[in-house]
């Protein structure tokens, strides 16, 4: 199993954005509200993926995601854009969906 510094993504997120961890599982990590997930890259310690959710506003995501890169920046990590997600409600269970 590869090692997660969940203590670094929680630094960053809370840096770039005053939000606290919601949830964590194997290499994902949601913030409250969930406008956005980190990933991490498993090719490269120092580097995250962010998802951003389909809905989120273009403008409010650029602001979002300068934040983000410069507290990566703060914690010697890059971020990196990745795809867009959206959630399904699946019964009591939450589908992600990459888009």
């Amino acid at each position: 199993m590869k090692y997660r510094d969940l203590e670094k993504v929680r630094k960053i997120i809370d840096e770039a954005t005053g939000l606290e961890i919601s949830y964590a599982y194997d290499d994902l990590v949601f913030p409250d509200y969930t406008a956005f997930i980190l990933r991490y890259d498993d090719n490269t310690e120092n580097n995250f993926f962010c998802h951003f959710h389909q809905d989120v506003d273009p403008e409010e995501m650029k602001k979002l995601k300068g934040k983000l890169e410069a507290s990566c920046k703060n914690q010697n990590s890059t971020l990196s854009l990745d795809k867009y997600f959206t959630l399904n409600q699946k019964g009591e269970e939450v589908e992600i969906q990459f888009i």
